[in-house]
């Protein structure tokens, strides 16, 4: 099968054949500066939107490490934490390398992920480029990339960087992949080898690395034995890139497999001790399978039709039917893949099967079925069959050079549209989870976050109402039965409030959740005047996290109602010295008095009157808080 050729587009237009650096002539780097231009026109509006309230909190904004920016203990931590399920210390240190620059300007941190959008489009051109020598072809792969709707979430979410990151250092690996397969040398491997695992310690979405490799060895860059009497691919200097039997490949990616092998169970590892791998019991391995085979099929059917992109897709029940479609229609593509024998369909639809494995939900890790983020990198396997594809069916049947090129322009302009209308989604959280909750029907986190973007806003009443359908979607959701007790709470409804708190505590062993859940609890018990149950249920507050202020404080002012003075002040005192606030000193400094402590409240108070900006609205609170 030969490749040397490309249907044209306009003039024909080849690159020089393919070097050890870049095989760029002036045509391919316009071409290049016309990717990233358009990818920095079409996401420019993510630099006026705001953080959203779907772990931009726990990634940047209320992350006390990432706040501190680039210190050496905010360095030491990324490297050795597992916060947030995952073990991705590049992503961490970006964000505070972020925070350094911009702190909480989210200006910054969106353009820094466009930048790397932009940047990965210009690599994957030039990669292909330098594999096929085929211009246009990799141009146009490089520009579905650049403008697919699919891309948008990766793209318009700060804390996806680590979908650009890895995909970043993913590109740049097989760069130096290539650079390696024209003269196989150990320093030359060890490139590939420390850019792989800078890709895996961005994010491990890469795991399926070796696999790529032992695929492009296949096509483009043939190093395999059956194609030693086919032409070789030739740099300037006359050398040949060499081939190797399947067994040889095979073995050279064994130290990239246990690199990968690491990475799985690190990844594991942190993910079960983050609570985010659901079980067997709340998931089926049937089901699981199932959801793969549907899911596979809706990937690629938001690829070439991307319609109804969302945030979250809520985890659906597979039908035998539908399922059964689902498998035949891959199996189809599958055989009609083998028939053709064309390389580059094989390659790509592999690339496709093979990389989506790890985020297909076989090992579940939250509550998606699928995510538009996981067909980041999968994708490029579908682009390189479409491009590769056509431009086969227009050489073969000599169409006009304009037909080819107008096809292009279409889909192109069409992609953008539609990337430009989803990126307005992200506009901010309440238009976010409301277009989610338009385009998948019920949808528990959707219902969950819009409440709590609402409420952010001021308007509880709304908010309320999607805390409603959430828990009525899912009554047995922790965190459901959580925020619908804190807006009961708050709306006066305590008795209501104190049975949601309960169902909370019995769904969850999240210690985060049950630290939040006690101390809320111990409270509406105090308004409802059962003081036993609030002081039993503080104690078991501060048993599970003795380090909460909020927690103290409401000991200190329960044991301010009882009369008990000096409690009051050592739980005020406690509070004072976690997190000292004006309020917090004033408390201490009424329960001071209440014993007869008058220096040591005249200490407090001062200490109040030093750190207050507005004494008396600090006073006005406190009296509040000791009238309840």
């Amino acid at each position: 099968m030969a490749f040397a050729t490309e249907a044209t587009i306009g003039q024909p237009l080849t690159a020089a054949p393919p070097t050890s650096s870049f095989p760029i002539q002036r045509p391919a780097i316009v071409l290049g500066l016309v990717l990233v231009l358009a990818s920095l026109a079409l996401y420019n509006p993510a630099g006026r939107y705001p953080f959203i309230n779907y772990d931009d909190d726990h990634y940047i904004t209320e992350n006390p490490q990432v706040c501190q920016g680039l210190r050496w203990s905010a360095v030491r931590w990324a490297f050795t934490t597992t916060t947030e399920a995952n073990w991705h210390p590049l992503t961490w240190l970006s964000h505070e390398l972020d925070w350094q620059l911009f702190h909480l300007n989210p200006a910054g941190h969106h353009y820094v992920n466009v930048l790397f959008h932009a940047a990965n489009a210009y690599l994957l051109f030039l990669v292909l480029l330098q594999a096929t020598g085929l211009v246009w072809r990799s141009w146009i792969v490089a520009a579905l990339f650049a403008l697919h709707p699919m891309n948008v979430e990766s793209v318009a979410w700060i804390s996806e960087r680590k979908n650009l990151l890895s995909m970043f250092f993913f590109l740049l690996a097989l760069v130096a992949y290539r650079w390696y397969a024209q003269r196989p040398r150990l320093t030359r491997y060890g490139v590939v080898t420390i850019l792989f695992a800078l890709g895996l310690m961005a994010k491990p979405q890469v795991i399926t690395f070796p696999f790529v490799l032992l695929l492009w060895d296949y096509w483009p860059l043939r190093r395999t034995a059956s194609d030693a009497n086919n032409s070789p691919i030739s740099d300037n200097s006359d050398r040949t890139i060499r081939t190797y039997s399947f067994l040889h490949l095979a073995l050279e990616k064994l130290p990239l497999i246990a690199l990968s092998a690491a990475s799985a169970v690190i990844t594991i590892r942190a993910q079960v001790a983050g609570g985010a791998v659901r079980s067997v019991q709340q998931i089926p391995l049937s089901a699981r399978l199932g959801n793969a085979v549907l899911s596979y099929v809706l990937y690629l059917g938001k690829t070439l039709w991307p319609s109804h992109l969302a945030v979250m897709y809520p985890y659906w029940g597979v039908s035998l039917l539908p399922l059964l479609l689902a498998f035949l229609l891959l199996a189809l593509i599958s055989a009609c893949v083998i028939a053709a024998r064309r390389r580059y369909l094989l390659v790509g639809w592999l690339w496709f099967l093979g990389i989506l494995v790890p985020m297909i939900g076989l090992v579940q890790v939250g509550a998606q079925a699928m995510a538009d983020r996981y067909g980041y990198l999968p994708l490029i396997g579908l682009f390189l069959m479409v491009v590769w594809g056509a431009a086969e069916i227009v050489r073969s049947q000599q169409w006009p050079a304009w037909v080819p090129a107008v096809a292009c322009l279409i889909a192109l302009s069409s992609l953008g549209l539609v990337a430009r209308r989803q990126l307005s989604y992200w506009s901010n959280s309440v238009s976010l989870w409301s277009h989610t909750i338009e385009v998948t029907g019920p949808n528990f986190q959707g219902e969950e976050h819009l409440a709590s973007a609402l409420a952010a806003q001021g308007l509880t009443q709304e908010a309320g109402v999607h805390f409603e359908r959430a828990v009525a979607i899912d009554p047995t959701n922790a965190k459901g039965n959580l925020n619908l007790a804190i807006y009961d709470q708050t709306q006066g409804n305590i008795q209501e409030a104190i049975t949601l708190y309960q169902n909370a505590l019995r769904g969850s062993s999240d210690p985060k959740l049950v630290a939040q859940a006690l101390p809320n609890l111990a409270f509406a018990y105090r308004q409802l005047g059962n003081f036993p149950q609030a002081e039993a249920t503080y104690k078991a507050a501060l048993g599970v996290n003795k380090d909460n202020p909020s927690t103290w404080l409401g000991m200190g002012l329960l044991e301010q109602k009882l009369g008990n003075c000096d409690e009051a002040a050592g739980a005020f005192s406690h509070a004072a010295a976690l997190r000292p606030s004006p309020v917090g000193y004033l408390l201490l400094e009424a329960a001071l008095q209440s014993c007869g402590r008058s220096s040591e409240a005249t200490a407090a108070h001062e200490k109040a009157r030093q750190i207050s900006d507005d004494l008396g609205l600090a006073h006005t609170i406190t009296d509040k808080l000791l009238a309840d």
